[in-house]
């Protein structure tokens, strides 16, 4: 599906929406209908959760608009991080739904917002987008880590992604993990997450550690040590304990272990 049969479609579920549900026709109106391009509608959404009596929705979204046209990147990552969420996530139905709804997808992408001013040198006000994705979503991620596209992050409670952390393309992250370190070192400090891995709801990777590519960290494992390609681990401390079982574990969401392991 190209990007204006993504658009199209996006359009033609507001309006399904408005039908079945009138009241909400004001809402989806100012949210999507309103707007000519994706980004625009984006950069409300955004402004409009993050925005508070220290800084006002318009501010915030002068700030979006500027970003977006001036890193077509920002826009091409949200988009593929709508598809992310739309063909993972079993909860959701439509593209409409993480846009308006899901505080994961609302989360990552303000984050993008504020790495992109990390980027340009405007740290204060980076760190003041942190706070305030750390207040509206209870997702705290630092502006300086490095996320890529085709991101899901699932019910997106108490997510923590330290400041050196990187995560690689298509992951999926369930809620209530942590991708940090170990002490107080001022260094690289933090997880490196592969392309393709799925970390389960409570795991905590910690560390300046590899997890390699298309593998698996089961629910509530902690890790320590690298995690090769291809691999599930678990437990505490996350030992390795059978293959991924698929080629792209963070799109199948399969984390049953006997999976992988074999029966018994």
């Amino acid at each position: 599906m190209n990007r204006n049969t993504r658009n199209q479609t996006l359009i033609s579920e507001v309006k399904t929406a408005i039908k079945s549900e009138p009241l909400m026709g004001s809402l989806l109106h100012q949210c999507i209908l309103h707007h000519h391009r994706f980004e625009d509608a984006l950069a409300y959404r955004v402004s409009m959760k993050l925005a508070s009596a220290e800084m006002s929705e318009q501010l915030l979204r002068e700030i979006a608009d500027d970003a977006y046209e001036a890193e077509p990147d920002l826009t091409a990552a949200a988009r593929a991080d709508l598809v992310a969420t739309y063909e993972r996530d079993p909860a959701c139905h439509r593209f409409l739904h993480p846009l308006l709804y899901f505080k994961g997808y609302q989360a990552v992408q303000a984050y993008r917002l504020g790495h992109y001013l990390w980027q340009q040198g405007r740290k204060d006000m980076a760190y003041f987008l942190q706070m305030r994705i750390s207040e509206t979503f209870g997702v705290d991620i630092h502006p300086a880590a490095r996320i890529g596209r085709g991101i899901m992050i699932d019910h997106a409670h108490s997510i923590v992604i330290g400041e050196t952390a990187v995560v690689g393309d298509n992951v999926s992250i369930l809620h209530t993990v942590t991708l940090g370190g170990t002490g107080k070192e001022d260094e690289d400090r933090h997880p490196k997450i592969g392309d393709g891995v799925l970390i389960g709801a409570g795991a905590s990777v910690l560390g300046n550690i590899k997890i390699g590519d298309r593998s698996r960290i089961a629910a509530g494992s902690v890790v320590l040590n690298d995690v090769p390609c291809c691999k599930t681990v678990a437990g505490v401390p996350a030992k390795i304990v059978g293959e991924a079982g698929c080629d792209q574990p963070s799109v199948s969401m399969d984390q049953l272990l006997k999976k992988c392991m074999g029966e018994g």
